[in-house]
């Protein structure tokens, strides 16, 4: 497992991004799988960004394992901020058009779509969300 421990800025996202890709190519991920990681590990970074310890700043970890049988990977964001479960947000009605769409929610709902699982916890003042995606 590799980590990556680093201030909870959007001006960030380019480091984690590199930290991720590097741990994907590394086990060669195909470039659609990897094209769905970064827009979530995007999404789910932005979003502790800007959420989670308004308004002062924190850090974030990010954990990159792979599991074996078959080859997935298991990306692991961890924050000391407001607690947030996105797994529980209610899904947007995407069959509505974007105009009678309630805003916000859209990004967490493309990341439960493109990752195998998603799962969340919190555990002793922090926030712990698991994303898994077969290589």
């Amino acid at each position: 497992m590799k980590e990556l421990k680093i201030e909870a800025k959007v001006e960030n996202l380019n480091s984690v991004l590199a930290f991720v890709d590097a741990e994907l190519e590394s086990v060669d991920c195909p470039m659609k799988v990897q094209m769905q990681l970064d827009v979530s590990v995007e999404e789910l970074f932005v979003n502790i960004a800007h959420y989670a310890y308004t308004p002062d700043t924190g850090d974030a970890v990010i954990e990159v394992e792979f599991l074996q049988d078959p080859l997935k990977v298991k990306i692991t964001f961890k924050d000391s901020g407001m607690p947030f479960d996105p797994t529980a947000k209610e899904d947007p009605d995407v069959t509505l058009s974007a105009q009678e769409r309630k805003i916000g929610g859209l990004g967490i709902y493309m990341v439960k779509k493109a990752m195998d699982e998603m799962t969340y916890e919190y555990v002793d003042g922090q926030n712990i969300l698991h994303i898994v995606k077969t290589l």
